[in-house]
């Protein structure tokens, strides 16, 4: 969905207003008070390593999220450009957080349910695992770029 589909989409369409959602354990949790960007699925080589296949996330803008247990989140650097947070108790994926963004990547399965977001595009596939087939009729992008994945402001579908 481009910008101007996504300013004019009904809530529904777009994003939801808010969520929350916590790792395994339950020592990191986190509340979204603004608008969480429809999931897309990152194939990279990056996202496959982090998770064990291809990462789900939504994306909320940063000061749109606050996260109780901090103490227990652990920041790797996984690249130039970016850094993801984890539980350093369990282990959960659960940011990714690129250089100089105004918002945070959040992964789809640590939100809880329900969450009433949808599956809006696959982003890198041009470096998805051979062991898989990409055949459930989302647009697909070939790299990053060709995609703005930052999050509807408050009040931009509404």
């Amino acid at each position: 969905m481009d910008q101007a589909t996504r300013e004019q989409a009904t809530p529904d369409q777009a994003t939801q207003k808010s969520g929350s959602g916590q790792c395994l354990c339950g020592a990191v949790r986190y509340q979204v008070t603004g608008r969480l960007r429809p999931v897309i699925a990152c194939h990279c080589s990056q996202c496959r390593r982090a998770t064990g296949n291809f990462m789900t996330a939504t994306a909320a803008m940063s000061g749109d999220l606050a996260i109780e247990g901090a103490e227990n989140l652990t920041w790797f650097t996984s690249s130039d450009t970016a850094r993801r947070g984890f539980c350093r108790i369990c282990g959960s994926n659960l940011f990714w957080e690129g250089n100089g963004l105004s918002y945070v990547s959040i992964t789809a399965g640590s939100l809880d349910s329900p969450t009433g977001l949808t599956l809006d595009r696959h982003i890198f596939v041009a470096d998805k695992g051979d062991y898989y087939t990409i055949a459930d009729g989302v647009p697909q992008s070939q790299a990053f770029e060709d995609y703005d994945p930052t999050p509807p402001q408050n009040g931009s579908a509404e």
